[in-house]
């Protein structure tokens, strides 16, 4: 397997991790890779009425899968949700957080809740 593709399944694998974490907290599913536009959004979680995005990021350590989230794609993740919300019954209005999940070599996960600000 190349190393992309061992870096995708990773990746997805990741997410499902991630999932399960804020499922066992009591969270619904909202949405899996969410794509509009240029953008995409790894997860889309409820709890009651509010929205949470959220950016999984995997890396060696925490700290390097943090350094790998950018401006420009902090940006398209806030152009998303605004697509995304725009289906919501409060549109614009809907409550939403970002957060920012990062995982590790070893499966441990770091939730960064209300990471990114719009």
């Amino acid at each position: 397997m190349s190393r992309g593709a061992v870096n995708y399944h990773a990746g997805l694998e990741a997410e499902r991790s991630v999932a399960r974490r804020y499922l066992r907290a009591g969270y619904t599913f909202a949405a899996h890779r969410f794509r509009a536009g240029r953008g995409e959004i790894d997860l889309i979680m409820r709890r009651g009425a509010e929205v949470i995005f959220i950016e999984v990021k995997k890396s060696v350590s925490h700290a390097q899968a943090a350094s790998a989230l950018g401006p420009r794609q902090i940006a398209r993740i806030f152009e998303t949700a605004t697509r995304f919300v725009s289906g919501e019954p409060k549109g614009q209005d809907t409550d939403m957080r970002f957060d920012v999940a990062l995982v590790d070599a070893h499966g441990e996960i770091e939730v960064l809740e209300n990471a990114l600000i719009a």
